[in-house]
Parts: C-alpha cells; structure tokens; sequence
C-alpha cells in the first residue's frame, strides 16, 4: 500500500511538472512578444523626438487653444 501511495503521488508531481513547464513555455512566449513591441515602441519614439521641433525651451500653450470650437 505504501508504494502505491508513493507511485500515486509521484504520478501527480509528474503532472503538475508537465503543466508547470508548459506554463513557463507559454509565459516565454508572451515575454518575448512584448519584448518585440517594447522595442518598436521605443524606435517609434526616438524616431518622433527626431521630428519634434527642439527649440530647448517649452513653448507656452493657454488652455483655450485646446478647447473644442463649441466652447
């Protein structure tokens, strides 16, 4: 009876073990993705700093400018 309890559980860890590394398979899968995103976000942004007029000062902007036309 005892080994068949230690088959048993040694069984289920073998389960979980399966699921665990399928789990982490998965998980890789999506880190990497968005590494790939994170990446190209960040050319994006580098590339819209290029293009951004850099006068070194900020330039003042009244909050009028920016309401809708039926204000």
């Amino acid at each position: 009876m005892d080994s068949t309890n230690t088959e048993h559980r040694l069984t289920e860890l073998e389960i979980k073990a399966s699921f665990t590394e399928d789990m982490v398979d998965q998980l890789n899968l999506i880190i990497t993705r968005q590494q790939a995103q994170i990446d190209l976000l960040l050319r994006e942004v580098a590339e819209l700093r290029q293009q951004a007029p850099d006068s070194g000062t900020p330039v003042f902007r009244s909050l009028m400018d920016d309401l809708p036309p039926h204000y």
